[in-house]
Parts: C-alpha cells; structure tokens; sequence
C-alpha cells in the first residue's frame, strides 16, 4: 500500500491531495514500487533556500527537493521512500514538480542520464 502524506498549503494550483497520490504512484509504479511511504510538504521559498544550500550547496530557492530514504534492499516492513519538498513560489507547475520528486526517490537523476528521467516524467504528465 502507498501512504502519500500532504503537508502543507500549495496554493490555490496545488493539485488535490488524491491527485497528488496518483501522480506519486504513477511515478513510482514506473520503476515497480508500489508500497511505502512518502511525504510531500510545501514550503515557502526561505525554507526550500536552506535546504538547497545545506544538502546541494546551491545558494537560493529551487522548485523541488527530493531526500530518498529507504533503498530497495532496505529491512522487511513499510518502506520509508523519502520526501519530496515543493516551493510552489518557485515552480511553474506543481503536478510537475510532483512527477519531478518522485522519480528521483526511485533513483532517477537527470542531471546524470541520457534524458531519460525527463522524457518519463513528461510520459507520465501526459496520461
């Protein structure tokens, strides 16, 4: 079973909670996982600044943080995915964004690949 936790207010564009799910699940079903927990939590730009600078050393707001846990060969019991930071002051589309932290929970990484984690994300966004 996938837990998807919601914290925080994304605005009036957030995608509704349920959505937020399917976006997640989709997402994650793409690499097979389909049990865990993730948490998703919108923050304001100062707050996504600090942890762009404290876990990448980048200086100033992004759109989307991620911070996996669990790996795939973690112990028996609920999966701990991670969790997926938005700042939707500074993210164009927040179904994106979520699309986005979820893929690099599984271990996608765009900044390393050949295009493929963008090309899935935009295959997903598209369903």
């Amino acid at each position: 079973m996938l837990d998807v936790e919601v914290i925080g207010d994304g605005g009036p564009d957030a995608p509704l909670p349920e959505k937020i799910k399917r976006l997640i699940a989709l997402a994650l079903a793409s690499a097979g996982v389909e049990d865990g927990h993730v948490a998703v939590e919108f923050v304001a730009a100062e707050r996504i600044a600090e942890l762009n600078e404290a876990h990448r050393g980048k200086s100033g707001p992004t759109d989307v943080l991620s911070f996996p846990i669990d790996e795939a060969s973690a112990a028996a019991g609920p999966r701990e995915l991670g969790d997926i930071v938005i700042c939707p002051d500074h993210t164009e589309n927040l179904r994106e964004a979520v699309v986005h932290g979820a893929l690099h929970l599984i271990g996608m990484d765009h900044e390393t690949d050949q295009g493929e984690m963008l090309a899935l994300q935009a295959e997903l966004l598209s369903w």
